[in-house]
């Protein structure tokens, strides 16, 4: 017993030594207390109020046709959008990063706008210019393609607010890959495409997938940009957000909650997914 005295105390030992970066406990403290003020009691209120009128009203809150169109249009076009804005931002991403010509720094500044730019204000300028009457919505009229007030108008703007989210993912990761690497590939007789698999996929996948994790949560829950464009018919071009908003004018709490709580779930499975996804592949390339 007293030879196994020193190995029990060890940890607790350990835990005691002062850090080499000060202030660990008191930050750590910090952290969760933050965590659990601004996310963990919100989300824990959110899920606790769709239940007062039982199991049977949330579920009828959550399976109504109109609520499920709009978490089926909300969820698949945030999807989409956030699929295609992965080969937009990596193409972005690239050429701001191995080309120089004139106003690169004006572009890249330009990729932050709807960062900045007010959601209502965007909303407005895509509606203006997919419109009817708009430069580009009156072109597509005389193609027979309409996009505003329609599902394809929803896409549009999801398209515009997440191409800034893959874009500041993957640029780190290319400014960090060393063009030699390319060149060496190159004299040791590797294609394109082998080089594109062996050099830039290990380290720009687990980037495009925070690109698109981040870019399918911002489009889930957008709601500013969407509505002008969106035209907003219930069932057809109505988003879940909208619902939402409509339920609490209506003074139905629970029923707004529910499909808060329907979202919230959804996302946390598609984020849940895309960090299993950067898990493996992240092991792959430690292989």
């Amino acid at each position: 017993m007293v030879a196994l005295a020193p190995r029990i105390a060890a940890p607790a030992a350990a835990w005691r030594e002062p850090s080499a970066v000060p202030g660990f406990h008191l930050a750590f403290g910090f952290t969760l207390f933050y965590i659990s003020l601004v996310i963990l009691l919100p989300l824990a209120a959110l899920a606790a109020r769709p239940w007062e009128h039982g199991p049977g009203g949330f579920v009828a809150a959550v399976t109504a046709p109109r609520t499920l169109a709009a978490l089926r249009l909300s969820f698949t076009a945030a999807a989409l959008a956030a699929l295609v804005n992965v080969a937009l931002g990596f193409a972005v991403a690239w050429v701001l990063t191995r080309y120089e010509f004139p106003f690169r720094r004006l572009a890249d500044a330009l990729v932050d706008l709807p960062f900045a730019l007010p959601t209502a204000v965007a909303g407005i300028a895509l509606a203006t210019l997919y419109g009817p009457h708009g430069w580009i919505g009156a072109a597509l009229a005389d193609a027979g393609i309409k996009v505003a007030y329609t599902p394809v108008g929803v896409f549009v703007a999801l398209l515009a607010v997440g191409l800034p989210f893959v874009v500041r993912s993957v640029q780190p990761v290319l400014q960090d890959l060393d063009v030699a690497w390319e060149e060496a590939a190159h004299t040791l007789g590797a294609n394109p495409l082998q080089i594109a698999w062996r050099i830039f996929a290990p380290a720009l996948t687990p980037a495009l997938l925070t690109g698109f994790a981040m870019a399918f949560a911002r489009g889930a829950g957008e709601y500013g940009s969407v509505i002008f464009i969106a035209g907003n018919m219930p069932g057809v071009s109505e988003i879940a957000p909208l619902v939402i908003v409509t339920k609490l004018e209506q003074y139905d709490y629970a029923g707004a909650a529910a499909v808060g709580v329907a979202m919230l779930v959804g996302s946390l499975l598609v984020l849940a997914g895309v960090n299993a996804a950067q898990v493996a592949f992240s092991r792959r390339g430690e292989r």
